[in-house]
């Protein structure tokens, strides 16, 4: 289905842009009373519960158990299984992803019956028997050498993955139930499908027959897809499934709530009474967060909702009386100012030189981007002069290591270098505010932080530094006084 085909959806749910989808994320889910009392029975609802549509991410930690921890690499069921060293490994995994689920149960459901934990228990314990049933199988079949483990192995990360998912919404759809509200589980997850639809086809018909005026669904974050949504998206996925409810059931506004408000900076690096909550913005300035891996949403899935003119509101799901920030298609700031200071620790700067690039620049950088890309590295930025070609990566030493190598057997000539930075920008929706480079320069100056490389585009949308990594806290704290707190967080513009 195509974005053309998105009013024959939402016109069978019959809401005419009434209701808007929303997604929870995992650290907040894994605080169901905060949630129930501040989202879903929100007393300044007052009693109007329906209208919503939403998106469920997993209990906090459990996808890293399934997957891999998304931040130190630490293997969970999939990378053990997919190693193929030791297969009792996967087990253990296994049998503490079973335990850690259980675990979470036994905490949700010890206010109601028994037979209430003893339901969830068993349809989530269903699922995990039969997902480790097919683990045991095919890591029978691929002992045999007509069969190779890295066929399945996609398939393998799309059904570990929707686990996590299937077990939050099932058990918010039956706790929610049970405090009186009309809760319908939606669970796009494939668990039982023979067909293999497209996205948009999968979730158009999940919904067909939901009334939103007195059904309140609870989707899961996970949906099968034909090519898998793991495939393209990655630990990303459950934001495109948010992405296309929302685009494909007309809804009026897509709500994300995160433990924390889409903020100034990190309150923890520069305080809570300093840090402030943007309130508006537009998708190009989440386009940049994204780039930087503090993502408010996943660019693809932003595009969708961009696309369709759906406004994206980012809340704290701990203070439910503040609006959040509205994420637009077209805001600008009244006032050039700066929103955000955001950055990114441990960026490798691969810098490639050679005297022989003069001239033939293009071909050095087909084939820089050649390795990138073959080995799956995210470019944050990248610079560049006659002989020498820089690309600033979010990667793990090991990747790094691989590229280096490569690009050393193609250029033999080459002088190559590796080095880890951090990178630290100052965003905003309209930044063209005169002397910014020169006073966030000497506010750096002046912190004791020595400037590696600095990137600005002519659209005026961020200003990115390249520093050493252990200025990364100093650099913020610095910009945000230079940039945020003098110009009182963009509300009066005092040029120095």
């Amino acid at each position: 289905m195509t974005d053309a085909n998105a009013s024959v959806a939402a016109s069978s749910l019959d809401n005419d842009k009434k209701h808007t989808v929303e997604k929870i994320g995992g650290t907040s889910m894994s605080q169901f009373d905060a949630v129930r009392q501040n989202i879903f029975m929100n007393p300044a609802l007052k009693g109007d519960y329906y209208q919503r549509i939403f998106v469920v991410s997993a209990y906090a930690g459990i996808t890293n158990m399934l997957l891999e921890h998304k931040k130190t690499g630490q293997p969970g069921i999939y990378a053990l299984f997919s190693d193929a060293e030791e297969q009792q490994s996967w087990r253990d995994a296994f049998k503490a992803l079973r335990d850690r689920m259980l675990e979470i149960n036994a905490d949700l459901f010890a206010p109601h019956a028994a037979s209430e934990k003893e339901e969830a228990d068993s349809f989530i314990l269903d699922r995990l028997n039969d997902a480790e049933s097919v683990l045991e199988d095919v890591s029978s079949l691929c002992q045999h050498g007509h069969f190779a483990l890295s066929d399945y192995l996609q398939t393998v990360r799309e059904m570990l993955a929707s686990l996590g998912e299937m077990h939050s919404a099932s058990n918010t759809a039956q706790l929610l139930r049970l405090h009186g509200l009309n809760a319908r589980l939606v669970d796009l997850s494939g668990w039982a499908s023979t067909k293999h639809l497209s996205l948009d086809d999968h979730i158009t018909k999940a919904f067909e027959g939901i009334d939103l005026s007195n059904e309140l669904p609870i989707a899961t974050g996970y949906s099968h897809c034909d090519g898998g949504l793991m495939a393209i998206f990655d630990r990303g996925y459950s934001e495109m499934t948010f992405s296309r409810i929302a685009v494909l059931t007309g809804a009026r506004e897509a709500v994300i709530h995160k433990e924390f408000h889409l903020s100034s900076a990190d309150p923890g690096i520069v305080g809570e009474d300093k840090a402030v909550p943007i309130g508006r913005t537009n998708y190009d300035v989440a386009d940049q967060l994204a780039n930087l891996g503090m993502e408010a949403i996943h660019p693809r899935a932003a595009k969708g909702l961009r696309q369709s003119n759906i406004h994206l509101r980012v809340k704290n799901t701990f203070e439910p009386e503040h609006n959040g920030t509205l994420i637009t298609r077209d805001y600008v700031s009244e006032s050039a100012c700066v929103e955000i200071i955001a950055g990114r620790k441990g960026v490798y700067a691969i810098e490639l030189f050679d005297q022989d690039m003069v001239g033939d620049l293009s071909h050095y950088e087909k084939q820089f981007l050649g390795q990138i890309t073959r080995y799956k590295a995210q470019v944050i930025n990248k610079d560049l002069n006659a002989n020498t070609i820089t690309h600033y990566l979010s990667a793990n030493l090991k990747t790094v290591k691989r590229i280096q190598a490569s690009l050393a057997d193609l250029f033999p000539g080459a002088e190559i270098n590796v080095r880890k930075v951090c990178i630290v920008s100052a965003i905003g929706s309209d930044l063209k505010i005169p002397g910014m480079l020169a006073r966030t320069a000497k506010a750096l100056a002046d912190a004791g932080v020595d400037i590696q490389g600095v990137h600005q585009c002519m659209r005026q949308v961020d200003m990115q530094f390249v520093l050493d990594e252990d200025d990364f806290e100093t650099a913020i704290k610095a910009m945000h006084e230079q940039l945020v707190e003098v110009y009182n967080h963009g509300r009066a513009i005092k040029l120095a």
